[in-house]
């Protein structure tokens, strides 16, 4: 019990870390590349939801059931919503008409 309980803190201690180091290389990016960078993420926010899919598509367990759904609903949001928002985006760079 005792190696479980050790391989849960050292991923809960990636995860965190990982969150910090993200956040540190997000803030640092130039506006002129915000852009670009959406339509990165928006690709593998894509590859996120095929998982989920696929994941959903073998479950035989309702754990994995339930995994798999929330891996389809939370990276579709997360797809969406990065076309979304890089859209809006696009549009700020659209010159206006008279």
């Amino acid at each position: 019990m005792g190696g479980v309980i050790g391989v849960g803190l050292a991923l809960l201690y990636i995860f965190i870390m990982a969150i910090f180091v993200g956040f540190e290389v997000i803030s640092k990016v130039p506006v002129i590349l915000h852009t670009p960078l959406m339509s990165g993420t928006n690709a593998i926010h894509g590859i996120i939801l095929l998982g989920g899919m696929l994941v959903l598509a073998s479950a035989t367990s309702p754990l994995g059931i339930v995994f798999g759904l929330l891996a389809v609903i939370f990276g579709s949001i997360n797809v969406f919503g990065g076309f979304v928002v890089t859209d809006r985006m696009l549009q700020m760079f659209k010159r206006r008409k008279p």
